[in-house]
C-alpha cells in the first residue's frame, strides 16, 4: 500500500514537475518588474515598452517618470533595461536613454 506522499512524488516524476517554485505568468513578471524597479529607484514606472523571456529569465524595457515638469510634455522620462530571473526577481537594471515626454523618438521604432 502506498501513501499519498509517494503517489504525489510519482505523479511529479511522471509530469516533470518539481517542488521548486512555479514559474510566474508573464503578467505576474510584468507587475513584479514594475514594482521592484519603482521600489529601488523611487520613481514611477509608467509603462513597459518591451518584454521577452530569455534563457536566464526575463528582459524588459520599462519607461519611468524621472522628473515632473510643467507643462507635462516637458517632463523627463527614461527607459530602463531590467533583467529578472526565472522566478521574476530583479537581478539588474540600467538606464538606456532619457527623453522629454513631448519629443518623438529619433532613433526609430522600438526604442532600440
Amino acid at each position: 500500500m502506498t501513501d499519498s506522499h509517494d503517489t504525489h512524488k510519482k505523479s511529479q516524476e511522471e509530469t516533470g514537475e518539481s517542488d521548486a517554485e512555479p514559474t510566474p505568468s508573464p503578467m505576474e513578471v510584468l507587475r513584479q518588474a514594475r514594482a521592484q524597479l519603482a521600489e529601488l529607484t523611487g520613481m514611477t514606472a509608467e509603462s513597459v515598452s518591451s518584454f521577452e523571456q530569455t534563457e536566464d529569465g526575463w528582459s524588459l524595457e520599462i519607461e519611468v517618470l524621472e522628473l515632473v515638469r510643467v507643462p507635462d510634455t516637458m517632463s523627463l522620462l527614461a527607459s530602463y533595461q531590467v533583467e529578472l530571473d526565472r522566478q521574476g526577481m530583479l537581478t539588474g537594471y540600467r538606464r538606456v536613454r532619457r527623453y522629454e515626454r513631448g519629443r518623438s523618438d529619433a532613433r526609430g521604432q522600438g526604442g532600440r
